[in-house]
């Protein structure tokens, strides 16, 4: 045998995959077609007409392709109203929770201070309890402090999220004190070293906090049933679940409302793309002791 003949052997071998591996492949790439097909038969649905959604309401391709149901929800709805509503309370909701989560899980990692403990359990108890128990409490909360249909009344209570405070107390405790030394030498206070030192290093779990504030207030929806019932007021979340129950519109209507739940997933899915390779690097920013 020749030892061009050998090495063509050699790298056909390398080359090919055992059958167990394309068995896996095939299945994980079913699993993600399995996966996927709901999101590409609610995108394929919006472009049908109301016939041919009625008619063949899985099949990913429209016969024949119409925008009617986008140009009703941009042109005859209340849908752009819901999405400046929901745009302004995300952003607003989004920069609160990154400055009071890193804040507060700052206080709790490096301050010293009586009941420190006692805090931070009550924060990990909060995560524990179910949303919908808390709601009629939230409600007469802000109904009490006189911000109840308002945009006050929809974003303080979202300010700050105890799965956030968690996360930055855990990333600051693991940033070594070693780095704060210095600035405080120099005669900075804590509220300086945590501003100018320590939050710039955070950068990965910040970005984990933009993400998960960000994918929550968007979504959010049972905290802005207790505390709007202006049509003014009104969020994607509740616009789209009030054309899913039928309450804006007679018939089945999939083609709009499929339209305005494609809508919605955009602006999450961006932000989720843009940033997935920052989440949680703790790589980034590692100091040597």
């Amino acid at each position: 045998m020749s030892a061009a003949t050998s090495t063509r052997l050699r790298h056909s071998r390398r080359n090919r995959l055992p059958v167990g591996q394309l068995a896996l492949y095939a299945l994980l790439i079913a699993l993600a077609l399995i996966y996927t097909y709901p999101f590409l038969v609610q995108v394929a649905t919006s472009f049908k007409t109301e016939a041919d959604a009625a008619a063949d309401p899985v099949s990913l391709i429209p016969s024949p392709w119409s925008w009617a149901a986008y140009e009703r929800l941009f042109v005859n709805s209340d849908f752009p109203v819901w999405f400046a509503n929901s745009a302004i309370v995300t952003v607003a909701v989004t920069i609160g929770r990154v400055f009071f989560d890193s804040l507060a899980g700052y206080a709790l990692a490096r301050l010293r201070f009586r009941g420190r403990g006692l805090v931070f359990g009550a924060v990990v108890a909060v995560m524990a309890v179910p949303t919908v128990v808390l709601l009629i409490p939230k409600f007469l909360v802000i109904n009490q402090l006189g911000i109840y249909d308002s945009y006050a009344g929809m974003v303080l209570p979202l300010l700050v999220d105890a799965a956030g405070v968690f996360i930055m107390k855990n990333f600051f405790e693991s940033v070594p004190a070693s780095v704060e030394e210095q600035a405080r030498i120099d005669g900075a206070g804590p509220f300086r070293i945590f501003w100018s030192v320590v939050l710039p290093m955070a950068r990965p779990a910040l970005i984990t906090i933009v993400i998960l504030s960000f994918q929550g207030s968007w979504n959010e929806l049972s905290h802005f049933i207790v505390s709007t019932q202006s049509p003014e007021l009104t969020t994607l979340t509740k616009g789209v679940a009030s054309l899913a129950s039928g309450q804006l519109s007679q018939g089945t209507q999939y083609p709009l409302k499929l339209a305005a739940a494609a809508i919605m997933t955009i602006p999450v899915a961006v932000m989720f793309f843009v940033f997935q390779r920052r989440i949680m690097n703790t790589t980034e920013g590692a100091v040597k002791e």
